[in-house]
């Protein structure tokens, strides 16, 4: 595991020097005279955002795995039918499936962002310390957010080439055992087209909790508070 200081140097090549001023002017924003909310009122908050969290997380997962397996319902992100005509054009084909990562990459953005903000608001409403928190989180992403945006983008490119990979090997098989191809049976379980399918859905899932770290970060700051609070109250 990288360490605290190669993990900074990193995230230096990410962040520009103008950057890095707005960031320390942010962190050295005085705190003093902000209001701070009672225990109490903090702990609804943090339940709010805590069920909030767990409502778009679960919908989006739900989303995921319905839709990279349609045997499981039905969802609004349908997956694309499998290309049955040979030979097959490896870029055509996969277009479609591309069109669908993009989509659910869309998904998650819509649904995360403004869970993220919230959150934000919640913290900001806290305390004067939790709020400068949460004014550097809006700090980083602004900063971050065109890099970021880039780099997922890379994923749905990436995945093309397992898709060829996938079929070609696929190919190779036949060529191996003189078996002749069967486009229906490509879904079925084991097959190139279904294991595609497998390790799309894993990369999207990992994509959402990639997505929703900066929020649960925020969500345990609060809770941390909250918990601190109880522990002032029993003393």
């Amino acid at each position: 595991m990288p360490s605290p200081g190669m993990r900074l140097r990193k995230l230096g090549l990410w962040i520009h020097f103008t950057d890095a001023v707005t960031l320390s002017a942010v962190h050295n924003d005085s705190i003093a005279g902000s209001r701070k909310l009672q225990p109490e009122a903090r702990c609804v908050a943090r339940s709010a955002i805590g069920i909030e969290f767990d409502r778009i997380r679960a919908g989006l997962i739900d989303s995921i795995m319905k839709s990279c397996s349609p045997k499981l319902g039905r969802t609004h992100i349908a997956l694309p039918a499998p290309p049955f005509e040979l030979p097959m054009d490896l870029a055509a084909s996969y277009t479609p499936y591309r069109r669908f990562y993009d989509a659910h990459q869309c998904d998650m953005q819509l649904s995360v962002y403004p869970l993220r903000v919230n959150a934000r608001d919640a913290l900001a409403k806290a305390s004067p310390r939790l709020k400068q928190l949460a004014d550097l989180d809006a700090t980083f992403e602004t900063i971050l957010r065109e890099r970021e945006s880039k780099l997922l983008a890379t994923v749905p490119v990436l995945l093309k080439k397992r898709f060829e990979q996938l079929f070609k090997a696929h190919q190779q098989m036949l060529v191996d055992t003189q078996q002749a191809d069967n486009p229906a049976g490509w879904s079925q379980p084991g097959a190139w087209l279904a294991r595609f399918c497998n390790d799309m859905q894993t990369l999207l899932l990992a994509e959402l909790e990639l997505r929703l770290q900066p929020t649960v970060g925020l969500t345990e700051a609060l809770t941390g508070t909250s918990n601190n609070d109880k522990r002032e109250q029993d003393t």
